[in-house]
């Protein structure tokens, strides 16, 4: 039986400061005990760099981390200083396409040391909404809702089949949203037809294929749904702390019982709105998993201290945080060790994202 100590850090999923595993960093990590630590460009300079860096991640940790990244391609490439810049998503029209661009990251991911993807992207970008300024345009497959599922579920399973866990996102659906939830909480004014027909139409035909290990939930409020949620001030419940949206949506009207993660923490719609700790909670109450803490160490630790501190006094369970840990344990035993480190590869990969994206212009 775990300490309830290491039951909460395999909770959160972590960023860390600097490309190198110092001593404040190593002491972050052997504090925390995280179930996961995701990788951003502040972190990643060079291809043998940041495979040692993983590697002493993983030594340092007791129990196997998740350890990912946002390798979307196009605007989100954290390995630009590593391969080739790859093509944007949008730019995949075929399911060929989608399985090449699948399988080049899933490689050169996995020659890293990576084991997980935040990817792909399902939010739906049609016609009607690809002038939004919601930072989304390029990040998304397709052209409508059952494009992004045909082109995310072959994306997905590439991955996966190349030992990488892929994550959908952005759960329930940011596509119609009209800012970016890195700056404020966007309200996505959808009436439930299209929210059920366009959003969440990738998401059911993704899941009917049983190959979904893990859903990110958006920062975002949804006015015009019955599901919306009003908060203690009056104002408008995050998705990512709905319990609505996570536990009635997702997990009982969806049936999805994989591993669910929060959005970035520390993103402006939240931040600006409930602070670090009380974000950890509401999460864990809606029925998240893990959560997800980008950037600052002290949010990291106060976030940690939230969890124990409701713990403790009763506002979550511990039953609660052990269905969690037993569907973060399932995910993890699909996890694969990483292959050697080949530097040669990589370069050999580079060549094949610069044929791809001649392909695609």
């Amino acid at each position: 039986m775990k300490a309830l100590e290491e039951k909460i850090g395999q909770l959160f999923f972590i960023g860390i400061p600097g490309p190198n595993l110092d001593d404040s960093t190593k002491k972050l990590l052997t504090d925390i005990r995280p179930g996961g630590v995701c990788l951003f460009a502040r972190n990643i300079r060079d291809a043998g760099q940041t495979r040692g860096l993983i590697d002493s991640i993983t030594k340092v940790l007791p129990i196997q981390p998740f350890l990912s990244l946002d390798q979307e391609g196009g605007l989100v490439d954290r390995l630009r200083r590593i391969l080739v810049p790859m093509p944007a998503p949008n730019k995949i029209k075929t399911a060929e396409e989608a399985r090449d661009f699948g399988a080049i990251i899933a490689e050169s991911i996995r020659i890293l040391g990576f084991n997980m993807n935040f990817a792909p992207v399902v939010d739906v970008i049609d016609e009607s909404r690809s002038h939004f300024s919601n930072g989304l345009h390029s990040r998304a497959f397709g052209k409508s809702a059952e494009e992004a599922a045909e082109l995310a579920n072959v994306f997905l399973n590439v991955l996966q089949e190349n030992d990488c866990l892929g994550c959908l996102k952005h759960f329930p659906g940011l596509g119609a949203s009209e800012v970016d939830s890195h700056e404020e909480l966007p309200n996505v004014n959808i009436l439930n037809d299209e929210f059920e027909g366009v959003d969440l139409l990738p998401y059911k035909q993704l899941f009917k294929t049983d190959k979904v290990a893990a859903v990110m939930i958006a920062h975002a409020a949804y006015p015009k749904l019955d599901l919306q949620e009003i908060d203690q001030s009056g104002k408008l419940l995050p998705s990512s702390l709905s319990f609505n949206i996570v536990t009635k949506l997702l997990r009982q009207q969806l049936g999805y019982d994989g591993l669910v993660l929060t959005d970035d923490l520390e993103m402006g719609a939240i931040l600006k709105n409930y602070g670090i700790g009380e974000a950890c909670v509401l999460a864990i109450l809606a029925g998240e998993d893990m959560l997800s803490i980008c950037a600052g160490v002290d949010s990291i630790y106060e976030g940690h201290a939230a969890i124990a501190t409701a713990v403790a006094n009763g506002r979550i369970s511990e039953t609660s945080i052990d269905k969690s840990l037993k569907r973060i344990e399932t995910a993890k035993s699909k996890l694969k060790s990483p292959p050697a480190f080949d530097s040669d590869r990589l370069n050999s990969l580079s060549s094949a994202i610069a044929e791809l994206n001649n392909r695609l212009n």
